[in-house]
């Protein structure tokens, strides 16, 4: 099949793209293993470190929706990106002088949190005016795709990286990823109209992109379902990583690279995405990926100590990657063309915000379990709620004309955003 082009203006954003998720990726866990190797916090700690964060920043996002929805979108993200360096460049600057504490920590994360809701919501719609609608689904894969290459050949340097240099230089390599985003952001250029606000009450503005959400059927489903899966493979990071660094005694080098070799089925899911629509259509995807993502889960509560562990980890994260990677492009894509134009970035919006206040809640939750418990104790009961997830799947019937196989769609009226892909 030969390689779609996708002009000039997308090759910049996708090298915008491209550098931040290479420099998150050199950073994979940044924060959570300051805390762990530098401040030597608790489980607790760690979790609400991943917790506290995205609830903060969600609760601070929440009206941004509109306020994104009616701005150019280009400066938007650029500022977003601004400030995402600044704020991570606070860690490596604030150990330096002996300042670095928890809470900074805290306050940062949910800056990121912030920031990162607001940049996805404009990215999602500026996106529109650089590719064509028939083209989402291949930009949604390269998205994808760059994302999985990136945590793969990331985590190992930045564990390697750690080891020579000290657990603070993830986080500037993270920094400097975000500056380079906002410099390939600017030289995407070419003329945005100022959007013209829509009249209606602020309250209705605010929860337009809840409301689209929630009368949708498909998307109904798929929002909850979201919610739900992704709130437990993030609430098992934190608690996997004091597991593995800390009873089971692995490197943070082996850590690092536990997570990077299975990125390899992020490749092969995203790369196979559009062919496997094309052949079995995106109601079959989004049901028969979205339920494998979250039959692995439980596995990672058996992981053993020495070469045994990394090998289980390796292969259940694989896994849950192909799975993920053939079901987020896809779900990006229905989402969007399933969105009318004038709340794309307020749908947007309010399903980051709601996804990381669901992760928050998740993460909050099973951090309290592993303290009354054990790490391995909690993976155990969040794998165990992922298994009910895709029961949540079932309203996702099979789509009218535009999701048959080969088929067109019905509604185009969105672009996928181009923030970094929630895991």
């Amino acid at each position: 099949m030969a390689r779609r082009r996708l002009g000039r203006r997308f090759g910049w954003l996708w090298a915008a793209y491209a550098v931040s998720a290479y420099g998150s990726g050199f950073g994979f866990g940044a924060l959570p293993l300051i805390a762990v190797l530098v401040l030597h916090a608790s489980p607790a700690q760690v979790s609400a470190l991943s917790a506290v964060g995205p609830a903060v920043g969600a609760l601070i996002a929440l009206p941004l929706g509109p306020w994104v929805e009616f701005r150019r979108k280009r400066p938007v993200m650029i500022a977003m990106d601004l400030l995402r360096f600044l704020a991570m460049l606070s860690v490596p600057v604030a150990y330096a002088l002996g300042w670095l504490g928890f809470v900074q920590l805290l306050v940062v994360s949910a800056a990121l949190a912030a920031a990162k809701i607001a940049f996805g919501a404009a990215g999602g719609a500026f996106l529109k005016a650089v590719v064509r609608p028939d083209d989402l689904l291949v930009a949604n894969a390269r998205f994808e795709s760059t994302t999985w290459s990136a945590t793969a050949i990331g985590p190992p340097l930045g564990g390697a990286a750690i080891g020579l240099f000290g657990p603070v230089v993830t986080a500037v390599a993270d920094a400097c990823g975000y500056l380079l985003s906002a410099l390939g952001i600017i030289a995407v250029r070419g003329r945005e109209e100022r959007p013209v606000r829509t009249p209606g009450r602020r309250g209705r503005e605010l929860v337009a992109g809840w409301r689209h959400i929630l009368a949708h059927r498909g998307l109904r489903a798929l929002y909850v379902n979201v919610l739900l899966v992704n709130g437990s493979i993030i609430a098992t990071e934190p608690l996997l990583a004091v597991l593995m660094l800390g009873p089971l005694g692995f490197a943070p080098w082996q850590f690092g690279l536990a997570f990077a070799v299975p990125c390899a089925g992020g490749l092969i899911g995203s790369r196979l995405a559009r062919r496997v629509v094309g052949r079995y259509g995106r109601g079959t995807v989004l049901r028969v990926a979205g339920s494998l993502r979250a039959v692995w889960l439980i596995g990672l509560a058996f992981t053993p100590a020495g070469v045994g562990g990394l090998v289980l980890v390796m292969v259940l994260e694989f896994a849950i990657i192909v799975s993920v990677s053939l079901f987020n492009p896809v779900l990006a894509t229905y989402r969007l063309e399933h969105t009318p134009d004038d709340r794309i970035a307020r749908t947007l919006a309010a399903w980051s915000v709601s996804s990381s206040a669901a992760i928050a809640a998740c993460t909050a939750l099973a951090g309290v379990l592993a303290s009354a418990t054990s790490p391995r104790a909690a993976i155990t009961v969040v794998g165990l709620v992922a298994l009910a997830s895709p029961l949540l799947l079932c309203p996702v019937v099979r789509p009218r004309g535009g999701d048959r196989p080969g088929g067109g769609v019905a509604v185009r009226s969105g672009p996928p955003r181009p923030g970094r892909p929630d895991r």
